[in-house]
């Protein structure tokens, strides 16, 4: 696969700058010759009240070490013990990755550009008559987060991984280069993805697919996340959708005190999964979510994502007194509950408990969360909702960009 030289530079002029911090946050400038993966295939960034791991494949976060509000150590984001192991998992929960070259579901794996009709790998929902799938799931069944990156700069604050994948990969048409940088800073992670289109036009959404618990998996009360407190302040609409969870091309309301309202005030994640409302909130047979809510900010007026108390999402354990506040300049928010975890997936050696035969060390059905920074999900299939110029990207056009900041801070109380 050739990469372009002048595409690769304009990349690299879109990444984030990072400055090397060392693992005590002192800013020193030194970018360690040594810095590559550890015994377990792991690379460390570190910032003030930060250390994490990334690994290749699929440019995965495994680990996110902060401390809770008792002093300890918990790791919130749920992985292997070692990077061999992503690939070598059957069940394969896009554990930690990059979904792409479009992350979400595609309906009836189609889509059509300028005419033309395009048919990508299905890989959800089989049928009789489609025995591969109905749909199409974070990219097919060799999306990104199933391919290995490669790492092209990596210091002791921030990482760059890149990817280039190839024209009708998946049944995408065009090459795609994209490079992903991760960046730890005074308790926060940022994330960076750009994606350059260099030969057709194509559709592009990213995410970071990270899986959540804020207690590390050690909270000796309960082994779900359902006591996690949730708020989405921009969030009064979601997007419909079927029993499969395609959408439907509505938009909803998440009307004051119904089940998908998380925007009038915070709530425990479990607050509402008892009422009838819930059951196949999150697709046919299934009581959760697995819902993407539309971020309102512009009737407001102009705003700066990355504004002081101008997150689109947060959420709090009030067992660990763990916050963790999303800032990003998408417009959607995915959250999954762990609906079809079911107590195979085991923990790591950071997390969980070990002399409490009441909590096994796996993940139970509603264990952990997932939280997707993204745009509108399948809008490709929707141009009613005019999201092509968010979705749809051309050589000599402008690249795809995200961008997030998760800001991490202790909050000791019961509520967020």
């Amino acid at each position: 696969m050739r990469v372009h030289t002048s595409l690769a530079s304009l990349g690299a002029l879109l990444l984030p700058f990072a400055s090397a911090q060392s693992p005590g946050g002192t800013g020193s400038s030194n970018v360690s010759s040594s810095l590559g993966p550890d015994e377990n295939g792991f690379y460390w960034i570190y910032s003030e009240g930060l250390s994490a791991a990334f690994i290749t494949y699929g440019a995965s976060i495994a680990k996110l070490l902060v401390h809770d509000k008792y002093g300890v150590e918990r790791d919130v984001v749920a992985g292997f013990d070692n990077a061999t192991a992503y690939p070598l998992d059957q069940a394969h929960p896009h554990l930690g990755g990059v979904p792409g070259r479009y992350a979400n579901r595609i309906q009836n794996s189609t889509f059509v550009i300028d005419g033309e009709t395009y048919h990508v790998d299905p890989n959800e929902n089989p049928t009789p008559a489609a025995p591969n799938g109905a749909d199409t799931l974070h990219g097919g069944h060799d999306g990104w987060d199933y391919r290995d990156f490669t790492v092209v700069s990596h210091t002791n604050d921030s990482i760059t991984f890149s990817i280039v994948d190839p024209d009708g990969k998946e049944g995408f048409p065009g090459e795609v280069i994209s490079y992903i940088t991760y960046t730890l800073r005074n308790f926060t992670w940022d994330f960076k993805m750009v994606a350059i289109a260099t030969t057709k036009k194509t559709p592009i959404m990213l995410s970071s697919h990270t899986y959540w618990n804020l207690d590390g998996f050690a909270n000796n009360e309960t082994n779900t996340v359902l006591n996690h407190t949730f708020y989405l302040p921009y969030s009064g609409q979601r997007v419909g959708v079927d029993p499969i969870l395609i959408p439907t091309g509505d938009i909803v309301a998440n009307k004051p005190g119904s089940v998908n309202d998380f925007w009038s005030a915070p709530k425990q994640i479990g607050a509402d999964l008892q009422q009838p409302e819930a059951d196949g909130n999150c697709g046919f047979n299934c009581t959760g979510y697995d819902t993407c809510w539309l971020i309102n900010r512009g009737q407001d007026g102009p705003y700066d994502w990355r504004a002081e108390g101008g997150f689109v999402a947060r959420l709090h354990s009030p067992w660990s007194g763990i916050q963790l506040d999303v800032y990003t300049d998408q417009e959607a928010f995915q959250m999954y509950s762990c609906n079809g975890q079911n107590a195979t997936m085991p923990l790591k050696t950071t997390q969980g408990l070990t002399d409490n035969p009441d909590f096994p060390r796996t993940i139970p059905q509603h264990g952990c969360l997932v939280m997707e920074v993204e745009d509108w999900i399948d809008a490709i299939n929707h141009p009613e909702w005019q999201r092509e110029k968010k979705q749809i990207y051309g050589p000599g056009g402008d690249p795809y960009v995200l961008q997030a900041s998760y800001v991490f801070s202790i909050n000791d109380t019961a509520t967020s």
